[in-house]
């Protein structure tokens, strides 16, 4: 978690999401609840490890909550808190950026 917060607002949110992996985790369970092995299979090339830490800081984060259901084998799943749900008019922007910038690369490289 962390422990304090930086006076830039942008900062801040960089200091929440500035992980490659982090985004794509957001960007993932804004379609809805998913399971550990749904992440890991819908994120190409992310170890377990990396996923696994990489949930538990966006849980002390409060940006995803972790659901354990008591079944044999234990069930867990994860979605994004109300305040991680408020990302999404960031990702959007950040997807209508990369398209822009695709159409316009691939434009100057033709």
């Amino acid at each position: 978690m962390i422990k304090e917060l930086p006076a830039c607002p942008v900062e801040t949110t960089l200091s929440l999401i500035s992980s490659r992996w982090t985004v794509l985790i957001i960007r993932e369970l804004l379609t809805g609840t998913k399971r550990f092995n749904e992440l890991k299979r819908s994120i190409n090339n992310i170890s377990q490890k990396v996923l696994t830490s990489n949930l538990r800081n966006l849980e002390e984060n409060g940006l995803i909550e972790r659901t354990v259901y008591a079944e044999v084998p234990p069930r867990v799943e994860y979605s994004l808190t109300e305040t991680g749900l408020s990302l999404k008019s960031i990702l959007d922007a950040m997807w209508d950026w990369g398209i822009n910038y695709k159409k316009s690369y691939e434009e100057d490289n033709a």
